[in-house]
């Protein structure tokens, strides 16, 4: 599967923003979509991820609450919507998918991934 992450910007803090990953040339429906960010002169970190047996949803602590992630499996797309940003959620946003029943932590654990979008939350 190929997949493209799109929506990023520049937004202040308090705002929100949506972002969406496209997916093309598989059953996007069959695949575990993973949300992750990384910061300069971080590691990529999950945000967190949604399953495609049921599309339960996990989240890291520092999005719960703030972060709703979901799919439309007819538009094979699926959504992260990022509410009350902060500076520190400044990063480069990927999607990631494999064939996992569950959401993995790691990105090793994803073989597949879009090219990233940039999201900036000015203060």
């Amino acid at each position: 599967v190929q997949l493209q992450a799109c929506g990023g910007g520049l937004v202040q803090a308090g705002d929100s923003l949506r972002l969406a990953c496209v997916g093309s040339g598989d059953s996007f429906n069959r695949y575990t979509i993973g949300w992750f960010r990384q910061a300069p002169g971080k590691e990529r970190e999950l945000v967190g991820g949604i399953k495609w047996s049921d599309s339960g949803t996990s989240y890291v602590d520092s999005a719960k609450g703030r972060f709703t992630i979901s799919r439309d499996n007819s538009k094979n797309t699926a959504y992260l919507e990022m509410t009350g940003l902060r500076p520190e959620d400044t990063a480069v946003y990927y999607c990631a998918a494999n064939r996992a029943l569950w959401v993995g932590m790691l990105p090793s654990q994803y073989p597949y991934w879009g090219q990233g979008t940039q999201v900036t939350v000015s203060s």
